[in-house]
This record gives structure tokens, C-alpha cells and sequence, in this order.
């Protein structure tokens, strides 16, 4: 069986093409699996998620400090926490259809593991993981920013007190009696991992963000232009 031939989608899926393939094909194996191939000299995914966990956090801290610059460390803390839950993860190897590449024992196939959150949200660290000792952290980042950003994006919409775009409409409804105008100004870099900037305009007040999404940078700009109204 052509290994290489089989993984093409979930590369094509990841942004991501293995040079050392069997990296990925370990990051696959169930300990369920392996322990049904006595003397095969197989190794479960089991170290590779260890390693994922930590690199997933990192990168994830990473993108939480840029999308919220003024959030204190609790607040952070708490957002990653419910980002990389096993819930969360699971969402994750689901968009990646992740579970038909899975190896499991026998057993653990027949009682759904293939559909498992705990089993999924495993392999996804485990894939991080591979990711990352196969092309290094850029590489591991371009791959955690892809597929953890609409979670980021839920996130900015769903952090009331953060949401710099409704507090802006407040801040200038009386002053300006109009409402914040905001337009994609440029796009750069490839489609899987383009950078936007917008630009708000409200009454003779404009100013310019950016982020790794339409969003994002749309908050961005909204930021910069609470920062100027609240001014002393």
C-alpha cells in the first residue's frame, strides 16, 4: 500500500507536505493498534502528542497575544484553555476528516474510535507534533494558525468586552452621528495564509489594521480607533 498516495488529501488539508512521511504515519497510529502488532517495531502516536500539546500552546499563546493586545494574562490563559480543549481539538480533526486516516485495534474501531473526541483531539497533537520535527516551527505555526483561526475569530466576537468594533460604534455615534466604515485596503501572501489590512473611516477619524483575517484586522483598526477617541 503507497503510504504517500493515501495521506495526499490530509497533506493537501494541512498546508502541509511531509518530507519524512513516516513522521505523519505515526502520528495515525492508535496505541491499539500497536499493541496488536506484537513485534511489528511500531511506535504509537503517544510521544508525538506530548510534544504537540506544547508546541499547540505556544503557537496558540502567540496568536491570542497578537489578537488581543490589551488582554491581561488571566484573560488569555483562559481563552487558550477553551481553544485547545479536547472538545475543541476534536472540531479540529474532524475539518481535517482526520478519523479516516486513524489506525486502530480492532477493538477500538468497532466501539467508534474513529469518532472518539479523546481520540481525535490526540491525533491532532500528535500531528502538530509531526508537523513541527518534520519542517520545523514555521511550519508547525502556518499549520496551527490555518486551522485554529476561525476559533480565534469566535473568540473576538464572543469577548464582549474586547469586542473593539461594537465599543468604537458606541464611542462615536454621538459624536459623528454615523457608524464606523471599514474596507479591505490590501491582501498579502498565499491563500492559506494571507495577511489583511483594513481601513476604518468614521466622520474625519480613519485608521489602518491588520490581521491573518478579515476580522481581525477589521478589530485592529477599531482598536487603534477607540485608543484615539478615548485620548485625553
Amino acid at each position: 500500500m503507497d503510504r504517500a498516495s493515501d495521506y495526499h488529501p490530509l497533506q493537501v488539508t494541512l498546508g502541509h507536505h511531509f518530507t519524512v512521511m513516516t513522521l505523519l504515519e505515526e502520528a495515525l497510529r492508535h496505541s491499539s493498534f500497536v499493541n496488536e502488532q506484537a513485534g511489528a517495531g511500531l511506535r504509537d502516536n503517544e510521544r508525538l502528542e506530548f510534544l504537540g500539546d506544547a508546541v499547540l500552546n505556544l503557537v496558540i499563546g502567540h496568536l491570542l497575544m497578537r489578537a488581543y493586545p490589551a488582554l491581561r494574562e488571566g484573560d488569555l490563559s483562559r481563552i487558550r484553555a477553551n481553544m485547545v480543549n479536547e472538545t475543541q481539538l476534536a472540531e479540529v480533526a474532524r475539518a481535517l476528516d482526520l478519523g479516516r486516516y486513524l489506525l486502530l485495534g480492532k477493538g477500538e474501531a468497532q466501539t467508534g474510535g474513529h469518532e472518539k473526541n479523546s481520540i481525535l483531539a490526540n491525533a491532532v497533537e500528535a500531528v502538530v507534533a509531526a508537523v513541527y520535527q518534520d519542517g520545523g516551527f514555521q511550519a508547525a505555526f502556518a499549520v496551527i494558525e490555518r486551522h485554529f483561526r476561525p476559533f480565534i475569530e469566535a473568540a473576538v466576537d464572543s469577548m464582549g468586552g474586547q469586542d473593539y468594533k461594537s465599543r468604537l460604534q458606541e464611542a462615536v455615534q454621538g459624536k459623528f452621528r454615523e457608524v464606523p466604515r471599514y474596507r479591505v485596503v490590501e491582501e498579502q501572501g498565499p491563500d492559506h495564509d494571507k495577511t489583511f489590512s483594513v481601513v476604518m473611516t468614521v466622520g474625519d477619524l480613519e485608521t489602518r489594521g491588520t490581521g491573518k483575517s478579515k476580522k481581525l484586522a477589521e478589530q485592529d483598526a477599531a482598536r487603534k480607533a477607540l485608543a484615539l477617541v478615548n485620548a485625553p
